[in-house]
């Protein structure tokens, strides 16, 4: 069966095939491939806020502060609140995500196009500089996170990376089929109006601002949630989740995978990482090279991403 046969069926089923065929990997695929898709999985969370945001005309430059935000909530719940139920840890760093993006949202959200960038930008930095001068928090080492539990369960060695591999694509497999009625909802439809024609949304009676309020604040919720499994994956939290470069890490997935369809920022964040990987391993001295070369030739042969191979019968994509 072809790949636009099986994203020709709903969306909800194909995810969830797609869902379990990676639970069921767990129990055969090699160590190191389990912590790198869950890596991705994890970061694609936070590329699937950056790509409802892009549906609805903004570009975020600045991600990292929410993925940032979420593993810190999970550090320093784990580190000194002496939570160490995984879901609780998951849960007040997707809430801590929340309260930032409440606070900042309705100034942010009053920008549009470069202004928009780069004020994200600009907050991720000034928590990248916070964290880099607070000696409390590690500086610019960071500090480790305690191997959680799972609701009393506490695995040890390699049944820990599996439970933490399964549990984060069944928390993958949860957002992507919640942004699928999210992106087919009359918000979702709305927020891509607003990309549009802002007046016109407004000439409707709708306030283009409080639907890309309520979009940020949705994107960095799932940002947090990202943050707060790689958290947890990799036992260790430190500044650079904020920094820009984390940041332009999100906006290259988002542009490799595409933002036609809801499964188009996992498939590129696992390209990404494997790409990534292999590059490391085989030209280590100019891995970003290979990334920048890869980049170029995505925009001038594959303008709407790695999702136009599966889905080519939409206008614009040579078949």
């Amino acid at each position: 069966m072809s790949l636009r046969k099986v994203f020709a069926s709903p969306t909800e089923p194909t995810l969830l095939l797609a869902a379990a065929m990676f639970v069921a990997g767990a129990w055969i695929m090699p160590a190191w491939l389990a912590f790198l898709l869950t890596l991705a999985l994890a970061k694609a969370l936070v590329v699937l806020g950056v790509v409802i945001q892009m549906r609805a005309g903004l570009v975020s430059f600045g991600q990292a502060l929410f993925y940032c935000i979420g593993g810190y909530g999970v550090g320093l719940a784990s580190q000194y609140l002496g939570v160490g139920d995984a879901f609780a840890l998951l849960a007040l760093g997707t809430v801590a995500a929340l309260l930032m993006a409440l606070a900042c949202g309705w100034l942010l959200t009053r920008y549009r196009e470069i202004f928009y960038a780069m004020l994200t930008l600009a907050l991720s930095m000034i928590l990248y500089g916070v964290l880099v001068k607070s000696s409390a928090l590690g500086s610019t080492d960071g500090f480790n996170v305690s191997p959680p539990s799972f609701l009393g369960w506490v695995p040890e060695g390699d049944a820990r990376k599996r439970t933490l591999y399964l549990l984060t694509v069944l928390v993958a497999a949860a957002v992507a089929m919640g942004f699928h009625r999210f992106m087919v909802s009359s918000l979702g439809r709305v927020t891509e109006a607003v990309r549009e024609n802002e007046i016109r949304v407004e000439y409707l009676g709708l306030s283009p601002q409080r639907m890309l309020f309520a979009n940020y604040v949705l994107a960095a919720c799932v940002s947090g949630l990202g943050g707060g499994l790689t958290a947890l994956a990799s036992g260790h939290i430190d500044p650079d989740m904020a920094i820009w470069t984390t940041s332009g890490e999100f906006v290259f997935i988002a542009i490799l995978g595409g933002t036609g369809h809801v499964a188009a920022p996992f498939i590129g964040a696992i390209v990404f990482a494997v790409l990534r990987t292999f590059a490391i391993q085989e030209a280590p001295n100019t891995w970003q090279m290979t990334l920048g070369i890869t980049l170029l030739a995505l925009i001038l042969f594959l303008p709407k991403g790695l999702w136009s191979l599966v889905d080519r019968s939409k206008p614009g994509v040579s078949a």
